[in-house]
């Protein structure tokens, strides 16, 4: 359980910054009976399982597992249509409707949040230091 503890928050996060109902607008022309898992909140269970170290679209099971903290998670098939269904279009969307929480998001940190304070090492504060937290995983 451990292990998972952040997915709940990574799940929270994309809620308070309206990027899983922005996801869900983005990709709506693919959900044309409405019924079943929104599309924007399909996406976002795959984002947090990439997240969580999941590898392939099978490990969705992992939060399927936990619905009591995760809520209902659709199913691998389910998943590979939404999938298979994005175009162009539907990717660019997509990357307008995360630019837009990411601003979100950022707004939000400067409103509740004093600043990002200075990094400290060694007993002393770390003048000129910038952590990138907006930054592109690469794996080493």
């Amino acid at each position: 359980m451990i292990n998972h503890a952040g997915s709940r928050l990574l799940a929270d996060l994309a809620n308070a910054t309206g990027l899983t109902a922005a996801f869900t607008d983005a990709l709506r022309r693919l959900w044309p009976r409405g019924t079943g898992h929104v599309p924007g909140r399909i996406a976002m269970d795959l984002a947090v399982m990439l997240a969580d170290g999941g590898e392939a679209i099978t490990d969705l099971a992992l939060l399927r597992d936990q619905a009591e903290a995760l809520g209902p998670v659709a199913s691998t098939p389910t998943a590979w249509r939404l999938l298979a269904s994005i175009d162009p279009a539907a990717r660019a969307a997509l990357r307008a409707a995360r630019a837009a929480a990411l601003e979100v998001a950022w707004i939000q940190a400067t409103d509740s949040s004093p600043a990002i304070p200075a990094a400290h090492a060694g007993g002393r504060d770390l003048a000129g230091l910038n952590l990138d937290i907006d930054a592109t995983f690469v794996t080493c």
